[in-house]
């Protein structure tokens, strides 16, 4: 007779990583469960040598000093950053449902109120960031939220 033992789950300090929920060029997203308060975060999980090898380090810890920054409740907040020897982690806010894109995809168009409370949290988010000096270098984010709050009236 044998018995079943659960698969470890992986644990990166005091979190308990979960699925993936996002992966672009240089890093991956998880989310993540602290196992002592029960807390849901989402992990941003870089390959340490690929931010040394295109030199990323000076870029990586203004991103990090500048999430430190920044407290709205319309901005994804930093909680900590950790590092093993080959990866860094850096331990954000968990939002859930997804991009507003694919939320459009899915569900048709928005009505109007919906659409254009998101698109008042978007220009409260981008004026607060301005207000304290912080300007979006890849503004794709906020055009991409733009272009779903237009076209869900088309």
């Amino acid at each position: 007779m044998s018995v079943k033992v659960p698969a470890a789950r992986t644990r990166v300090g005091n979190y308990e990583l979960g699925k993936t929920i996002g992966e672009g060029s240089f890093a991956k997203v998880k989310v993540a469960k602290n196992v002592q308060t029960g807390d849901v975060v989402a992990i941003k999980i870089l390959d340490r040598d690929q931010v040394l090898r295109h030199k990323m380090v000076e870029q990586l810890k203004r991103e990090i000093s500048t999430m430190k920054l920044i407290k709205h409740p319309n901005v994804v907040k930093i909680f900590e950053v950790m590092a093993s020897k080959t990866k860094i982690y850096v331990v954000i806010e968990f939002v859930d449902g997804g991009e507003l894109f694919d939320k459009i995809a899915r569900h048709g168009r928005l009505k109007e109120d919906e659409a254009r409370r998101y698109f008042q949290q978007l220009i409260k988010a981008v004026d607060y960031c301005h207000s304290r000096g912080v300007f979006h270098r890849d503004l794709k984010v906020c055009l991409h939220a733009l272009h779903d709050f237009l076209y869900s009236f088309s």
